[in-house]
């Protein structure tokens, strides 16, 4: 994490002292339910994700219902759960007509799937949004650093970028991602969840009327619109901490949804495995598109976080975190005398706790990034993996 992160607390537990959280994002999800703009009301559920306290469900009011934001996690107690969030706000069931997915994880698209079957609710995510059905998906919702502390791809260059379809796709708001079940674009192994989460995954698969898919029913472009509480949002879309990420700006009011995109007091894991030639660019031009909002944008609602203000700052923060990796790997190169895997950059970026293939991710996609910019050089070893010199 970078320098720019804050400190955060929480209010005392009854009976006892407040407990310390180092980032907002670790909090504990508070029952209580706020107006946060106008016709929006945001909704903190519980997910059980490493280094993740909570997720921010936002409900937007209109004459037809209730659109609701990244609906939790998937399974039978998640369920429980936003329907106890329902109930706190006076959100009859019946009364919510859309669930809006600002990317394709678990704990943003969870409750889609059963809104849709239980109440025939819409579902409306960007034109990209794909899930990858398999049981080695990992949580890449906050960096290694806090997934560690809380526990304890791009194609090769010069490679055709593919689609699920097998074809090559150069409409660059349709980005995928690389196959979890095949080796890593650094020749390593990509990240994967533990076997116990692995498990609960495929239980879930296989009984749908806990876990049904969510299949968006409209799919948004960028600078698209459509109605939610009374007034008109443009989609935005803003890969890098995944391909398919959606954010959506209200110009009437000043609001802007941001996900994971750009959340108050961590930085999002960039994946190396988004199938574009430089993961962590599509990132810095993600940032800079939504920069550009910020003399009308007054409230940022994060997927995780508090509410805030200050999207210029927020945004510069975490591309400033960004340039300090970036010349951390040139520090690295000359420590190492010579050209390194990526897992050996690795061990410079993150600490000791960190280690793993979701590291691995992240420092390729800065790798990748050096490169491209003819600041590093990259060459395939004959044991497969990927070695970088860096200038």
């Amino acid at each position: 994490m970078g320098p720019h992160d804050q400190q955060q607390t929480t209010p005392a537990a009854a009976g006892g002292a407040a407990p310390k959280y180092r980032k907002q994002e670790q909090e504990p999800a508070n029952p209580e339910v706020t107006e946060v703009a106008p016709g929006i009301l945001r909704l903190q559920l519980p997910i059980h994700l490493p280094g993740l306290g909570h997720v921010n469900c936002y409900a937007l009011e209109d004459e037809r219902g209730f659109a609701v934001v990244d609906p939790g996690m998937p399974g039978p107690r998640a369920w429980k759960e936003l329907r106890a969030a329902f109930a706190r706000a006076g959100i009859p069931l019946a009364r919510v007509h859309t669930a809006i997915v600002t990317h394709s994880h678990p704990d943003h698209f969870g409750g889609a799937g059963r809104l849709a079957r239980e109440v025939g609710a819409s579902i409306v995510a960007h034109r990209s949004f794909r899930l990858r059905w398999n049981p080695a998906e990992p949580n890449d919702d906050i960096d290694a650093e806090a997934q560690a502390a809380a526990t304890s791809s791009a194609c090769v260059h010069g490679s055709a970028c593919d689609g699920a379809d097998g074809h090559q796709h150069h409409d660059g708001e349709m980005i995928r991602e690389h196959n979890w079940d095949s080796p890593a674009p650094w020749g390593g192994r990509p990240p994967a969840p533990t076997r116990l989460r692995r498990l609960r995954w495929r239980l879930l698969r296989a009984v749908p009327r806990w876990m049904p898919t969510p299949v968006p029913t409209t799919r948004l472009r960028e600078a698209d619109t459509i109605r939610f509480a009374k007034r008109d949002w443009v989609a935005v879309h803003t890969p890098g901490h995944t391909a398919d990420h959606l954010c959506l700006f209200d110009p009437a009011e000043g609001v802007f949804i941001s996900g994971d995109h750009v959340l108050p007091t961590i930085t999002p894991h960039i994946s190396g495995l988004m199938m574009a030639d430089d993961p962590l660019q599509k990132f810095f031009d993600s940032l800079d598109k939504v920069r550009v909002f910020h003399d009308q944008v007054r409230t940022v609602l994060p997927a995780h976080g508090h509410p805030f203000h200050d999207l210029a700052g927020r945004v510069d923060a975490i591309k400033h975190h960004h340039d300090g990796r970036l010349d951390r790997l040139h520090t690295a190169s000359k420590e190492l005398g010579r050209a390194g895997t990526v897992t050996e950059f690795s061990n410079y970026l993150f600490s000791p706790r960190a280690q793993g293939p979701m590291a691995d991710s992240e420092t390729y996609a800065h790798l990748e990034h050096l490169a491209m910019h003819g600041r590093a050089e990259r060459r395939r070893r004959p044991d497969g993996l990927l070695e970088y010199d860096v200038a």
